[in-house]
């Protein structure tokens, strides 16, 4: 049931060209939203007042992005203006590596918004220069480098479309790996390198986490499970505090080395143990094992 106090959500899918945008607009589209792409910033609060008009619970999800030239110079005021009107609205900011985004352009032959005057490396850098305020701003970033659309889509749903509807806040519990850069989407971050390191055991090193023998290798030490004892009563005591902030949605993301090992093997059991003590919406992925 929709929160009748607001008169409408309103998603901002923000982001740099080829992270996604289309693929999460369309995702909000097929979960009743309204998907209204490139619409200007200055126009949002006239459109609103359009929509309004019918009297219902409006949900509408709206690509900006550096399509527009005015954006940056007047998405603050935009924002404030609608939130003044009551309206809940969030800000989701996609970005990618720029090898990443330089090969999606490559493989769909599309040609960069800002890539007119130089070549497309240049116009990647420039985007993400003249997109900086508004990720500054975001209520989440997702970077979508080792995403397909499919999974995008879900992360869109989890987030969004179904944690709106729930009193509970959602928590993901991710696993990754330092070597391949801190996930932006982090809200928690624990670094659990101190432990030891399955990948300098011979039997152990070609498998990841999610195998028991991993699992019980990491485990067997002390310092894993006193450490795991400690994160947990850390997080129940102040998860109810986030919600009762108003957070929606929470990332705990534990890292090793490389993402397979010890991370994993810590959110699994980490995820496992909050299942019995936590009463919101639960999630688990593990972003760098394919």
């Amino acid at each position: 049931m929709s929160d009748i106090t607001k008169p409408g959500m309103i998603i901002v899918v923000s982001g740099l060209s080829g992270s996604g945008k289309s693929a999460a607009l369309k995702s909000f589209e097929d979960n009743g939203f309204l998907a209204i792409d490139n619409l200007p910033v200055q126009l949002l609060t006239k459109f609103l007042a359009i929509r309004k008009e019918s009297g219902d619970f409006i949900k509408i999800a709206v690509g900006m992005d550096a399509r527009e030239p005015e954006l940056i110079d007047h998405f603050d005021e935009s924002f404030k203006r609608v939130r003044e009107l009551g309206y809940e609205l969030k800000v989701l900011f996609l970005e990618a590596d720029d090898q990443v985004l330089v090969k999606r352009f490559s493989e769909t032959r599309r040609t960069h918004p800002l890539g007119h005057d130089g070549g497309l490396a240049q116009a990647i850098s420039l985007e993400r220069e003249r997109m900086a305020p508004l990720r500054e701003v975001a209520d989440l970033i997702i970077d979508t480098s080792n995403l397909n659309a499919a999974r995008l889509k879900e992360m869109v749903l989890e987030r969004f479309v179904q944690v709106q509807n729930r009193r509970h806040l959602a928590v993901e519990v991710l696993s990754f790996g330092f070597k391949n850069g801190i996930p932006p989407e982090a809200d928690l971050m624990v670094d659990v390198r101190f432990l030891p390191n399955p990948f300098y055991i011979d039997q152990l090193r070609t498998l990841d986490g999610r195998d028991q023998k991993v699992r019980d290798f990491v485990m067997a030490h002390e310092e894993a499970k006193i450490f795991l004892e400690k994160l947990l009563d850390l997080l129940l005591f102040v998860l109810p505090w986030y919600q009762k902030e108003g957070k929606s949605y929470l990332t705990i993301a534990i890292g090793c080395t490389g993402g397979q090992h010890r991370s994993v093997t810590l959110a699994i059991n980490l995820f496992e143990r909050l299942k019995d003590s936590f009463s919101g919406n639960l999630m688990l992925r593990h972003r760098d094992i394919s």
